[in-house]
């Protein structure tokens, strides 16, 4: 964390907020969002990674590591800088705002970005001109590779960029710059997109901290194999001479699964990247800091060793862990970038060298309320065996909400459990788990929106294994009015999770 200020947050993805454009946008609702938050006493909003999603949606499987998400981009902005008219948006008002219609979605939206596009060629003044210049000369380090991969991407069909033609596929110089120039105009639309995500973002976020507010992001540990990253740094990744994964990531069978996870992202070559000290994780690392405050890292376990798959499995099996060099990859880090506020996801089956790891560089780690009551008093999610190196929560995007754990997944031994625990007769269960969160040692409280309004499992973010249906959830505008927020800031003060407050009960 940047401090050891007792902090309490909310975890809502931008798709979440409201709005009337089929999905949530870096626009007046992020700002109203912003400020709902403030007045609740929050000081944190956790996001889930920003990329630009692909397959399934899903914002852990995204087209670049660096780059943001082209569909959270506020078209209200753009009718406001007169690079779209009113009307044009009916198409994406047409769509429902209780949920993310990505089939309807995708398409409108693009066919609007596209005519906001031609008008800014057409129309921009010279001092716009010279902003989206000046952005695309700071981030042409992975923005041109972005940009143009996204270009060819489009020519070929959206194919993955292993079944291009052999000299683009295996980024012959001569072939690329051909490209480049017969792609121009889809190349300049892809850096523009990405000015307009990320500045859009920029002030979003400087608003936040304006108003106390830090911004919580995520990094996955692994990037997506259809993606900029792989295609344009081939040497750090195992693969082989077609560009095809010789092996890929996972977890093994545990508890949860009788036969493991098979994610099947390319697994990286630590060698290579120790020839290059680390320079590739440095970007990626600035990248990310560049549009968050605290870094989340998904499976921050895979930093010790990581679950090698050979290619071709259909399970997660016949795997085998293999040491991943994390001390020296974040001394490298410590050393360059500082500070590095980071927050390990160390959820699963730990070791005690991921453990020793996240220690030794003072990361927080995570402990998650829903998985506390199945195993006793020694179970370390339960709060009397937090310590102040926590970030606690009720449940994550990969969990069902609370309301529908506690319904559908907890029991009648766990149920028990709480209310033991509690030492009296429950009341709702969002209620129980959030005090408890609240009350806890750890440094900071989150709770996904769903669980601050009771929601059951219809408000579920995600649901692991599932290929389709998922990070659709959206709240309404009239689900944050009434007294929640007041509710919220008082839980905040009496806990000490108001930055600047002291730990008081007593009424002001």
């Amino acid at each position: 964390m940047v401090d050891q200020q007792r902090r309490a947050g909310v975890l809502l993805h931008p798709t979440s907020l409201p709005g009337s454009n089929g999905i949530g946008e870096f626009g007046p609702a992020a700002r109203a969002f912003v400020d709902w938050l403030a007045d609740a006493g929050q000081s944190l909003w956790q996001l889930m990674p920003l990329g630009p999603t692909g397959y399934g949606d899903s914002p852990y499987q995204c087209f670049s590591a660096f780059a943001a998400n082209p569909l959270l981009i506020s078209l209200d902005r753009l009718v406001a800088q007169r690079l779209l008219v009113p009307d044009s948006l009916e198409r994406v008002r047409a769509l429902p705002e209780q949920r993310v219609e990505y089939g309807g979605l995708i398409p409108a939206k693009a066919d609007l970005l596209k005519q906001a596009f031609i008008a800014f060629a057409r129309d921009a003044d010279a001092e716009s001109r010279r902003r989206f210049d000046e952005f695309k000369q700071r981030f042409a380090g992975w923005l041109d590779d972005y940009a143009l991969f996204m270009a060819l991407k489009q020519f070929h069909d959206g194919r993955v960029w292993n079944r291009w033609p052999a000299r683009v596929r295996d980024r012959d110089p001569e072939a690329l710059a051909r490209a480049a120039d017969e792609l121009h105009e889809r190349v300049e639309y892809h850096r523009w997109l990405q000015y307009l995500a990320i500045t859009q973002w920029w002030d979003v976020r400087h608003y936040a901290n304006e108003n106390g507010i830090l911004v919580l992001g995520d990094l996955p540990i692994f990037v997506a194999y259809d993606s900029a990253d792989v295609w344009a740094n081939r040497h750090l990744f195992h693969l082989d001479a077609r560009g095809e994964p010789t092996v890929v990531a996972g977890v093994p069978p545990d508890y949860f699964s009788s036969t493991g996870q098979l994610w099947g992202n390319p697994l990286y070559r630590w060698d290579a990247h120790r020839e290059e000290d680390f320079r590739w994780w440095e970007a990626r690392m600035r990248a990310t800091f560049a549009l968050v405050d605290i870094v989340r890292i998904d499976h921050f376990r895979g930093f010790a060793a990581c679950w090698e798959i050979p290619a071709g499995e259909e399970t997660a099996v016949n795997g085998r862990w293999v040491e991943a060099p994390g001390h020296e990859l974040f001394e490298t880090l410590v050393e360059r970038i500082r500070p590095l506020p980071v927050v390990a996801e160390n959820l699963g089956v730990i070791t005690e060298n991921v453990e020793e790891l996240r220690k030794r560089f003072g990361f927080p780690g995570m402990r998650v309320l829903q998985f506390a009551w199945d195993s006793g008093p020694d179970n370390t999610f339960l709060p009397h065996n937090h310590t102040p190196d926590s970030v606690v929560y009720t449940g994550t995007h990969d969990n069902n909400t609370t309301a529908g754990w506690f319904e559908q997944e907890a029991g009648a031994e766990a149920a028990s459990y709480i209310r033991a625990y509690a030492g009296r007769e429950l009341g709702p269960i969002h209620e129980e788990l959030i005090r408890l969160a609240y009350g806890s040692c750890g440094v900071a409280a989150v709770v996904p929106l769903q669980d601050w309004l009771g929601l059951g499992p219809e408000a579920r973010m995600n649901t692991p294994g599932r290929a389709a249906g998922n990070w659709s959830w959206r709240v309404r505008r009239d689900q944050l009015d009434g007294d929640l927020g007041s509710r919220m800031r008082e839980l905040a003060r009496i806990f000490g999770r108001v930055p600047g407050t002291k730990n008081e009960t007593e009424t002001d």
